[in-house]
């Protein structure tokens, strides 16, 4: 089962103070950015600095994840052999625009995992979708298979490949960050949001986390550690949805040995798509220790 991810923290791969800090933050997930973090001239820096404290730096629970440059970059090659040694959980890959290259990416990091003696079916997948050529191959790319885990929306890079105007409400790529969870949600994938880069309107975050969890994703990605409370607790259960949750599964259970289907609790009408939420309610905020 993947691991829990309401957030991942993205740390440039070629500072050593920011991922030293960020092994100690109360992120989901770490990401060591090869990609848009670090310059051209600093890209093998940062990879030999990834390596170094991917080895050494204790990361605690946190999931130690590594965004390599996309396929076409010609980088990602060198990033995967610089770090797989370091034993990665997992690798982000940018900017797919298609399920062949996902699949020459997997295959190359395959490839590389077992010259280390690793398994790769242990090294996660992450896919961005972040192109016009990436939303409309999405049935393709989110049908790779393990190890692909999760698909994460790139509202940015999306709005500048088709030229549209980014606005505080997303509407723009709304279409695109839809259909990103439809594709996760149909291939049993975890779909992570976009980011938010007003670092100072921590209340337009919040809003941003309430509707992006209203749509189905289940995390968010971060590029400030003051984001991290806000999006933890946004993608976590609250102790009301527990507690509606925990109601509906026992009278569920119950109506069950009676023998009857729907039913009707606090009013409400509650049936098979109910308890199937109530069910996903219990299993996030278990994974979250809330449970």
């Amino acid at each position: 089962m993947p691991p829990l991810r309401r957030s991942l923290l993205f740390m440039p791969g070629d500072s050593q103070r920011k991922i030293e800090k960020g092994a100690q933050l109360p992120a989901d997930s770490v990401v060591l950015d090869l990609e848009d973090a670090v310059a051209p001239s600093n890209k093998a820096s940062a990879r030999q600095i990834t390596r170094a404290l991917l080895a050494t730096l204790d990361f605690g629970p946190r999931e130690r994840l590594v965004r390599l440059n996309a396929w076409s970059s010609g980088y990602l090659q060198a990033d995967v052999a610089e770090t797989i040694a370091s034993r990665p959980d997992g690798y982000v890959i940018p900017k797919v625009d298609s399920a062949e290259d996902l699949r020459a990416a997997r295959d190359f990091i395959a490839a590389q995992a077992i010259q280390h003696n690793l398994n790769p079916a242990e090294i996660a997948l992450l896919a961005i979708i972040e192109t016009a050529k990436g939303v409309m191959n999405l049935r393709e790319i989110a049908q790779l298979g393990p190890p692909l885990q999760a698909l994460i929306f790139g509202a940015d890079d999306l709005a500048a490949d088709i030229g549209a105007i980014r606005t505080p409400s997303s509407l723009e790529v709304l279409y695109a960050r839809s259909a990103v969870v439809i594709a996760a949600a149909a291939n049993s994938l975890q779909a992570i949001d976009i980011v938010f880069f007003d670092l100072n309107d921590l209340a337009g975050l919040e809003e941003e986390c309430r509707f992006g969890r209203q749509l189905g994703y289940i995390g968010k990605m971060v590029i400030h550690p003051r984001q991290l409370e806000v999006v933890n607790r946004a993608f976590s259960p609250t102790a009301e949805e527990i507690a509606r949750a925990q109601r509906i599964l026992q009278a569920a259970q119950a109506h069950a040995a009676s023998g009857l289907g729907a039913f009707a609790l606090d009013g409400r009408m509650v049936d098979g798509p109910i308890i199937k939420q109530a069910e996903k309610v219990i299993a996030r905020a278990r994974a979250a220790g809330l449970v």
